[in-house]
Protein backbone atom coordinates (compact mmCIF):
# COMPACT_ATOMS: atom_id res chain seq x y z
CA UNK A 1 0.00 0.00 0.00
CA UNK A 2 2.82 2.25 0.74
CA UNK A 3 4.22 1.55 -2.47
CA UNK A 4 1.50 2.72 -4.11
CA UNK A 5 1.35 6.01 -2.01
CA UNK A 6 5.03 6.75 -3.08
CA UNK A 7 4.04 5.86 -6.60
CA UNK A 8 1.39 8.48 -6.71
CA UNK A 9 3.57 10.87 -4.73
CA UNK A 10 6.31 10.70 -7.37
CA UNK A 11 4.05 10.96 -10.04
CA UNK A 12 2.57 14.09 -8.86
CA UNK A 13 5.40 15.37 -8.29
CA UNK A 14 6.87 14.50 -11.56
CA UNK A 15 4.14 16.33 -12.91
CA UNK A 16 4.66 19.68 -10.94
CA UNK A 17 7.82 19.79 -12.32
CA UNK A 18 7.41 19.75 -15.73
CA UNK A 19 4.28 22.19 -15.64
CA UNK A 20 6.70 24.52 -13.68
CA UNK A 21 4.12 25.40 -10.94
CA UNK A 22 4.89 27.77 -8.44
CA UNK A 23 3.33 27.80 -5.53
CA UNK A 24 5.60 29.84 -3.27
CA UNK A 25 8.37 29.28 -1.48
CA UNK A 26 6.89 27.63 1.38
CA UNK A 27 3.98 25.54 -0.71
CA UNK A 28 2.83 22.24 0.89
CA UNK A 29 2.71 20.41 -2.49
CA UNK A 30 6.27 21.61 -3.69
CA UNK A 31 7.93 18.94 -6.16
CA UNK A 32 10.87 18.15 -3.73
CA UNK A 33 9.13 18.05 -1.07
CA UNK A 34 6.60 15.55 -2.69
CA UNK A 35 9.79 13.69 -3.77
CA UNK A 36 10.90 13.28 0.12
CA UNK A 37 7.73 11.98 1.21
CA UNK A 38 7.68 9.86 -1.43
CA UNK A 39 11.26 8.01 -0.73
CA UNK A 40 9.55 8.19 2.85
CA UNK A 41 6.45 5.71 2.00
CA UNK A 42 9.15 3.53 -0.01
CA UNK A 43 11.74 3.71 2.81
CA UNK A 44 8.76 2.54 5.09
CA UNK A 45 7.69 -0.29 2.44
CA UNK A 46 10.88 -1.85 2.19
CA UNK A 47 11.01 -2.01 6.34
CA UNK A 48 7.38 -3.86 6.18
CA UNK A 49 5.54 -1.04 7.96
CA UNK A 50 1.98 -1.67 7.02
CA UNK A 51 2.57 -5.42 5.51
CA UNK A 52 -0.69 -6.32 7.59
CA UNK A 53 -0.77 -9.82 8.58
CA UNK A 54 0.31 -11.58 5.03
CA UNK A 55 3.83 -11.98 5.49
CA UNK A 56 3.84 -12.53 9.35
CA UNK A 57 4.19 -16.05 10.61
CA UNK A 58 3.53 -19.22 9.75
CA UNK A 59 0.30 -21.19 10.42
CA UNK A 60 -0.07 -24.75 10.21
CA UNK A 61 2.64 -27.16 10.64
CA UNK A 62 6.05 -27.10 9.53
CA UNK A 63 6.95 -29.70 7.05
CA UNK A 64 9.83 -32.02 8.03
CA UNK A 65 9.31 -31.36 11.65
CA UNK A 66 7.69 -33.79 13.97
Amino acid sequence: MLAIVAAILFGLALLLDLLNVSAGADAVLHPSTLTIAGLLCVALHLAGVGAGWRGRGFRGRRPGRG
